[in-house]
Formats: C-alpha cells, structure tokens, sequence
C-alpha cells in the first residue's frame, strides 16, 4: 500500500506529492530552497539554500512521524559543485553519525534558478 504524503511547510513547483509512503520506506521528492511562506527562492547562498531544502524535507517527514535519524538515503544535486564544501558544511549540521548514505552530483540547472535540490529516502521503524 503506498500513501501520498504533503505539508503545508514545503512547497510543490509541479504535479506531484511532497512523497510517497510505501512501508516500510518513505520517499521524498526533491525540494528546492523555497521558503513556504513566500514562494520564493531563500538568499545567502548555498549553505542557507541547502538549509531551507532540508527544512522543506524534514517539515514533510515531521508530518509523517518521522525525523532525520530515520533517514537512509540523501541524493544532492548542485548547479555548481564548487560549492560541495558550503553545502557539506550545512549538510553535516542536519545529522549525526552513523550518516545516511549519500549522492551528490553535478546538474546544469534546476527548478526555478536553485542552486541545491535534495531529496531523500527514510525507513520507518519497527516495519519489517
């Protein structure tokens, strides 16, 4: 059984649902920096964008029950990836080891002129 999964405190740029519960995994689309009282893409660069992508994310999660320790797979992507270092930097503030596992790839472009984009995958607990 899957179930779609939305929140208030995240933005959808398109047809789709914020993520897709099919127990016993989650998965997230990704979401760009989009501050959810504004529509509008956050400033200060990649750290306060990858910032405003995981409040996005987690504020989904929260919804759902679920919070950054049941997270299990994260995929990053950057416009610039001379900027992997500023987006690890807030990356590493966001979870606490052992880390989920990770992609970050480089992109010529994203939605509505971001710089980061994340989505992820998480686990719910005590679902075989």
């Amino acid at each position: 059984m899957r179930s779609a999964l939305n929140s208030a405190r995240a933005r959808a740029v398109g047809p789709y649902s914020h993520g897709i519960a099919s127990d016993p995994f989650v998965y997230l689309s990704g979401q760009t920096p989009l501050d959810p009282d504004t529509g509008e893409l956050v400033g200060g660069g990649v750290g306060a964008q990858t910032g405003q992508c995981f409040d996005n994310l987690m504020a989904v999660l929260a919804d759902d029950g679920l919070d950054e320790s049941d997270v299990v797979k994260v995929n990053v992507y950057l416009t610039d990836m001379a900027t992997f270092e500023e987006m690890n930097a807030t990356y590493v503030e966001r979870f606490s080891e052992p880390f989920p596992a990770r992609t970050t790839i480089g992109v010529a472009a994203l939605p509505l002129g971001a710089a980061v984009e994340i989505e992820l995958t998480a686990r719910r607990r005590g679902i075989a």
